[in-house]
């Protein structure tokens, strides 16, 4: 699994010892069993007065609410930030995917996705993106982190959401942000070229008077987590997922020595510039559900309140679930067939909207090679 960065930050000292627990969960689609075994190991920091992205694993009790990885003292009941990135050939490739928490790829006109990457710890990232255009549904999906959403302008109809103030935003077609947020690269050509910053997005929400930390002293998450690790053990093999989404044809492959799914796309696996690195996720969550179109328009609607359908996938396994979310201002629940809310593996999750109509092309395939199709009865959602 891939160690979260925990940046010291300049002038702090640091000498300590690093206490690593390991510890063993198996977890079905509801029902848990708990063995625990102690492996203390302790690793001396030498002084510093710098410590620049070394990779350092803390239990102090500072859990990510994104990713239940530890988290640095700095950002503890800070609020996150979501960024629009797009995902196109023409976009490859993307800056900071592999330092997001949650990442949500959603259709969009004409066949695409886009990803809305939340972030919780963004610390010195100079490139983030390329940053595009908002849509409603994006900016609702936003609101349910209480996040700071970053997009560089937005569709018709996503500029009445941002109207209504349903959640913070900083937009590159704000000329009293513009610049102070965002910039443009040279290796690229516009609308393809737009970026921001830790710098940018920090100057940003101080600009516009943001909160920079939640109002809740001790908020909660939008996830519920395994307290050591969920296994799925009644769950179906689940060695490749195959999604339909038609121009990027993603797919994910286990592996089983990291316990991560290996994102695909264009036909090659999916790297972050920023480290080089395959984007690799601990969980992931197909999402069920209906669309239409805007009349008049190309533009998409995708309706995130009501109940669905969809699939849990993790550690090699993956069971079917549901969603439900009560109104647009209630934050979406996903429940084993028994009516228990899902626990995630610490970790990366990616969440995928899978329009009903494209459900029955989705696969998940054993390690025999024998592939099952989702074939869930498409589910009209009903709004609020």
């Amino acid at each position: 699994m891939k160690k979260r960065k925990l940046i010291a930050a300049k002038h702090i000292l640091l000498t300590t010892g690093v206490v690593l627990l390991g510890a063993a969960m198996i977890t079905a689609c509801g029902k848990k069993e708990t063995a625990v075994v102690d492996d203390d190991l302790t690793e001396e920091i030498e002084e510093e007065e710098e410590l620049d992205y070394e990779e350092l694993e803390e239990d102090d009790g500072n859990l990510s609410l994104l990713t239940n990885e530890p988290l640095r003292d700095e950002r503890v009941g800070k609020r996150p930030v979501s960024i629009m990135i797009e995902n196109t050939k023409m976009a490859l490739p993307q800056y900071g995917l592999n330092e997001a928490g949650v990442v949500y790829e959603c259709p969009a006109e004409g066949g695409i996705t886009r990803f809305l990457a939340f972030f919780d710890d963004y610390d010195n990232m100079d490139r983030i993106g390329n940053v595009r255009s908002c849509r409603p549904y994006y900016a609702y999906i936003a609101a349910e982190y209480d996040s700071v959403y970053v997009h560089y302008g937005q569709s018709v109809q996503g500029k009445e959401v941002l109207s209504a103030g349903v959640v913070d935003d900083l937009n590159g077609l704000d000329g009293s942000v513009e610049r102070v947020v965002f910039y443009r690269s040279t290796d690229k050509k516009a609308p393809h070229n737009a970026y921001t910053s830790t710098e940018g997005i920090n100057n940003g929400i101080e600009a516009k008077g943001y909160a920079a930390d939640y109002e809740d002293e001790n908020p909660k998450g939008h996830f519920l987590f395994a307290e050591e690790s969920n296994d799925l053990e009644d769950g179906e093999d689940a060695q490749k997922v195959s999604l339909y989404f038609p121009t990027n044809d993603p797919y994910y492959v286990y592996d089983e020595d990291e316990q991560l799914y290996t994102r695909y796309q264009f036909g090659a696996a999916e790297t972050d510039a920023v480290d080089g690195n395959n984007v690799k996720a601990a969980n992931l969550i197909l999402q069920n559900v209906s669309s239409s179109i805007y009349p008049g328009t190309e533009y998409l609607d995708i309706t995130l309140t009501g109940s669905g359908e969809g699939k849990f996938i993790t550690r090699g396994k993956a069971c079917d679930i549901t969603w439900k979310k009560e109104s647009t201002n209630d934050i979406t629940h996903y429940y084993y067939e028994n009516g228990d809310e899902i626990e995630l593996n610490a970790g990366q999750t990616w969440v995928h909207l899978i329009e009903n109509a494209g459900v029955s092309r989705c696969t998940i395939e054993g390690a025999d090679g024998e592939s099952s199709t989702d074939s869930t009865e498409d589910t009209v959602s009903t709004t609020d």
